[in-house]
């Protein structure tokens, strides 16, 4: 049998699991799978040692359902549950349209 503040705990961390979703920013560098984008994630790092501020890139393959995205586009991507071996990231919405022609 379970307490009432047992079942607050479990209410608030179902709750806060929704709330809490990894979002990121990241440029298409590939559109050519089926409801597929590999999206190239950038973060800036600062060197422990030298102390110089270094780019760091991560690919993320994330799920859409239109081919509306083409390759330079800024997308937001949110993680959700495992679609694949490879994909569990899902596009949110488009930020920027790229500017080449």
């Amino acid at each position: 049998m379970t307490t009432t503040s047992e079942r607050q705990t479990t209410e608030t961390n179902t709750e806060a699991t929704g709330r809490n979703q990894r979002k990121l920013l990241g440029r298409v560098t590939s559109n050519k799978m089926q409801k597929t984008l590999v999206v190239r994630v950038e973060r800036r790092v600062r060197d422990p040692f030298m102390g110089k501020t270094i780019t760091r890139s991560k690919k993320y393959h994330a799920h859409v359902e239109s081919g509306e995205y083409g390759e330079g586009d800024l997308v937001e991507i949110a993680e959700c549950r495992p679609m694949s071996r490879t994909k569990s990231w899902r596009v949110t919405r488009l930020v920027e349209k790229s500017k080449a022609v």
